[in-house]
């Protein structure tokens, strides 16, 4: 069994923790503790959990103040392509959906950063659909070298790769991959991933570890909150993301907590996890991996990311265009998924400096 395969069995076990079983006690004694274990995460999850969520919040406020200051990172993702070979169910790509389907050509993608960069932005996060024929890995690869011009921290969220693959872009000039399990129940994943590459659990499963190999600095993990059991799912993440840091310790760790959201030719796909839920989620997680970055997209209204602000979120996308291209013009594809809150940047910057905290556009200087 190599590394990767006893990863996963590792975070197979969480499936056996028993949510329903956690006592108002349990809860206080994990909120009273410095460090918390994984059992600990599944106690601030549980529905006894969600009956202190308002001591989590005075506690995750103390812990992000002491590990983040009253700083909020901005960025952007940047949409270069959304032809996908996937079927995956609950996707805006869906390679049956019928949507206009487009890619950036390097000279289009160079117009876009220069728009994105005047706003002020100097972190981007580039993404594309899974198709290793419209977007391989030389295209990715060229994409970066342009971003890498006009941005000092670059990411990318795009199909699982194998090591050379990560280095290549790597090299190229990008710092984090992010790359999202979608849901850590095998049975799950398997019905949800109707056909395409996406369906190998093993090798999505993988990838960070994958990107690390290859010499990234950072990767993301989370799961598609609402597709199902959203507690096993988020203990899930946060196992996995735990023996990522205990093999890796110089990487740096980030979660991101997405819920399902309508797309292009599908309204009904809301997911059945509440905000409140949500909140649940994002407090719990700072709380048990308090120097992670924790990202909140604009999948959420202004308001409810707002109100997050302070209380354990460290970055915030800002003027989000989710087709493609779109920033500095009419987008030119379809978008992967409709968003909630469509403030600029400066709407954004002004909104985190109204909650007392430091809007950061740079955290991170190339060497």
């Amino acid at each position: 069994m190599n590394n990767a395969e006893l990863m996963m069995e590792q975070v197979k076990a969480v499936w056996n923790f028993d949510f329903e079983a956690v006592t108002s006690n349990q809860v206080h004694r994990a909120l009273a503790k410095e460090r918390l274990a994984l059992d600990d995460l599944g106690v601030l999850l549980s529905p006894a959990g969600f009956l202190h969520i308002e001591e989590m919040a005075l506690k995750a406020r103390e812990v992000t103040a002491r590990f983040f200051g009253r700083n909020i990172a901005l960025y952007t993702p940047l949409y270069i392509a959304n032809h996908c070979v996937n079927e995956c169910s609950y996707c805006g790509y869906n390679l049956r959906n019928h949507i206009r389907r487009a890619k950036l050509s390097f000279k289009e993608i160079e117009t876009e950063a220069e728009a994105i960069a005047a706003t002020g932005l100097t972190e981007i996060l580039l993404l594309t659909g899974e198709s290793r024929v419209k977007s391989d890995v030389d295209y990715i690869a060229g994409a970066v070298k342009i971003l890498a011009r006009h941005f000092r921290c670059v990411g990318i969220e795009v199909y699982p790769m194998n090591v050379d693959e990560y280095r290549q872009i790597q090299q190229a000039g990008a710092d984090y991959v992010s790359v999202y399990q979608e849901t850590y129940d095998p049975d799950l994943y398997d019905r949800v991933h109707l056909s395409g590459p996406k369906k190998d659990y093993a090798w999505r499963f993988g990838a960070n570890q994958r990107a690390l190999e290859a010499g990234f600095r950072g990767v993301s993990f989370g799961a598609l909150l609402g597709l199902g059991d959203f507690r096993r799912d988020v203990l899930a993440t946060g196992a996995h993301a735990e023996l990522i840091a205990r093999k890796y310790p110089q990487a740096e760790i980030s979660f991101s907590t997405p819920r399902l959201r309508p797309f292009p030719n599908q309204e009904k796909n809301e997911s059945h996890v509440g905000e409140a839920e949500l909140a649940q989620v994002i407090l719990a997680l700072r709380l048990f991996m308090p120097w992670a970055g924790l990202s909140l997209s604009t999948r959420e209204r202004a308001e409810f990311r707002d109100h997050l602000i302070g209380l354990g979120i460290t970055r915030l996308s800002a003027g989000v265009e989710t087709g493609v291209g779109g920033h500095s013009g009419e987008g030119k594809g379809d978008e992967q998924f409709h968003k909630s809150d469509g403030r600029s940047v400066e709407e954004v910057r002004r909104a985190i400096a109204a909650k007392g905290c430091q809007p950061v556009f740079n955290d991170y200087v190339r060497v």
